[in-house]
Order: structure tokens, then C-alpha cells, then sequence
């Protein structure tokens, strides 16, 4: 967990690369808020880094 104690904020984490990277910092412990103009691809996200037992701050819709 070399990024426990540690916040990040992903744009574009909808899908894709952002999607993975999102996933990928709540795996080594951040806590994660997505931000995508495709709220509900956000809310995907944020599912999948839940269903890993990691706790994602939250989606968040763009303009």
C-alpha cells in the first residue's frame, strides 16, 4: 500500500486509462475522487474500486 495516507483526483475516470489508474490508486491505498463528463461511468468506476474493498471518495460529473 505505498499510497496510504495519500488523496488523488482522476479525470477521465470513467474508462480507459483513467478508469485503470483510478483503480490501480485505491489498490495501493489512496482514497480516489473520479471526475469524467459521463457520470455514469464515474459511478462504474467508483463500483468497481468498491467491490476491491477499497473506499473511493466519490464520482464527480464535469462540464
Amino acid at each position: 500500500m505505498r499510497l496510504k495516507g495519500k488523496a488523488a483526483i482522476v479525470t477521465g475516470g470513467a474508462s480507459g486509462i483513467g478508469r485503470a489508474t483510478a483503480i490501480r490508486f485505491a489498490e495501493e491505498g489512496a482514497k480516489v475522487a473520479v471526475s469524467d463528463i459521463n457520470e455514469e461511468g464515474g459511478e462504474e468506476t467508483v463500483r468497481l474500486i468498491r467491490e476491491k474493498g477499497a473506499f473511493p471518495l466519490g464520482a464527480f460529473p464535469g462540464t
